[in-house]
């Protein structure tokens, strides 16, 4: 039996997603205004490049006349959060910028704690406290 291959290093995990949506301008609003992410380019009309320092979020243009219906399917993307308390501030926030929330924060069995809302193109989009990725120690009775 030969030795399976080892794994190459240098996986940093994943810090980039890119999105066909309708209204760039909206999504680019949300992203930018709400979110607090920074326009890293424009290459033209069509596409922009957001950041938050550790992470690439890529808007593509898609035109009106296209349906998001082939085989491609986005389940949500997520913005990791450093504490716990900070997924109920996220979610007043985005409140109050009438932003549409798909579930309320709760708290997971593993001690996590997030929400969904949607983006302006429908992308569901979790804010998450993640104990193994936001770096922290469990806290009790969260």
């Amino acid at each position: 039996m030969s030795a399976a291959p080892s794994r190459p290093g240098g996986m940093l995990g994943m810090r980039h997603v890119a999105l066909f949506v309708h209204d760039l301008e909206a999504c680019l609003a949300f992203y930018r205004d709400v979110v607090g992410m920074q326009e890293e380019w424009q290459p033209d009309p069509d596409n922009v490049y957001l950041t938050s320092g550790s992470d690439n979020v890529a808007l593509h243009r898609l035109d009106p006349a296209s349906k998001l219906d082939g085989p491609q399917r986005l389940d949500h993307i997520g913005f990791i959060l450093k504490r716990p308390e900070d997924v109920d501030a996220w979610h007043g926030y985005l409140l109050e910028h009438q932003v549409r929330i798909a579930q309320a924060p709760r708290t997971h069995r593993d001690g996590a704690r997030s929400f969904y809302c949607h983006d302006p193109a429908g992308n569901m989009v979790q804010f998450i406290y993640h104990i193994p990725i936001s770096g922290q120690v469990p806290v009790t009775g969260a």
